[in-house]
């Protein structure tokens, strides 16, 4: 599993700052019942951002052009091409005429890695898949996660409550996901948002793995539906309970079985679904219907 304790790795744009603006005004018309109003739209980035390890082109993603670093140390640990962040010696971010171009200088290991999966994928918005050339890179063999903490409902519900002002992006546009990392308290410690769903865990695990947050330490939150690859994300980088606002896909549901993931699903204000190992949800009472 890959280790969470913080990197020293050279960064060129040190200040994480958005490469570009992550959001455009546009007009727009506003139609309420028969009236019609000119207004500023603001209408979320997507750009293509494209990871090249030691020199060779690997994968072209859309994505929210902000927190990239991250981005690219969480997606080369969530896709297994890094066994941990002692592989990535370096990352350089650099903006073009195309889209931003991400270089990763790796270790030998890392490279050989890479080259025995043979994937050569492009990324669109909602898909994880893109490029997959043969049924087995599907699912990849995982291990199963760490203990984890027992974390309180009380504190899932804290974290749902509290992560709406942690949206900025979303606030402006309505239009990105997030993924946050809340403690055993429910406070809500990181947040990254992006356009798409595995972008925005990916840029989570990355600011995790670069501020050396420990995976054990609390719970990940998405804002997304759960399907498969983000429980196998959270699984390969030992992420051992996962919150979800919307329903989960069967085989997402397997694969959390399986790595004995606690997976809380349908989050709401006032109740959620625990769909796979409840056991480190403290306090739960079992009942039977009658």
């Amino acid at each position: 599993m890959p280790r969470s304790d913080a990197t020293t790795l050279s960064i060129a744009r040190a200040d994480d700052r958005p490469i570009r603006d992550v959001a455009e005004t546009v007009k727009a018309y506003r139609v309420r019942g028969a009236r019609t109003a000119p207004i500023d739209a603001a209408v979320a980035a997507e750009v293509p951002i494209a990871l090249a390890y030691n020199g060779t082109s690997h994968v072209v993603m859309m994505a929210t052009p902000a927190d990239l670093a991250d981005f690219a140390l969480g997606f080369s640990l969530s896709e297994g091409i890094l066994a941990d962040t002692g592989e990535l010696h370096e990352i350089a971010v650099e903006d073009g005429e195309d889209g931003v171009e991400i270089a990763l200088d790796v270790a030998p290991h890392a490279n050989d890695r890479l080259s025995d999966r043979r994937r050569n994928m492009t990324g669109r918005t909602g898909c994880g898949l893109c490029g997959v050339d043969e049924l087995v890179q599907v699912a990849r063999p995982l291990g199963r996660v760490g203990v984890g903490q027992r974390i309180e409902i009380g504190a899932v519900h804290k974290a749902l409550d509290a992560l709406r002002d942690h949206q900025a992006i979303n606030q402006k546009t309505g239009a990105v996901h997030a993924a946050a990392w809340a403690g055993i308290d429910g406070a809500i410690i990181l947040v990254r948002e992006d356009v798409g769903r595995h972008n925005a865990l990916d840029k989570l695990i990355g600011a995790m793995a670069r501020a050396g947050i420990d995976f054990q330490s609390g719970f990940a939150v998405i804002t997304s539906r759960c399907s498969f690859e983000m429980v196998q994300k959270a699984v390969t980088v030992n992420i051992p309970f996962l919150v979800a606002i919307s329903a989960p896909t069967t085989m997402a549901l397997r694969i959390a079985e399986r790595a004995g993931l606690t997976l809380v699903a349908l989050a709401r204000s006032d109740s959620v679904t625990a769909y796979a190992n409840p056991g480190r949800i403290a306090g739960l009472e079992k009942t039977d219907a009658s």
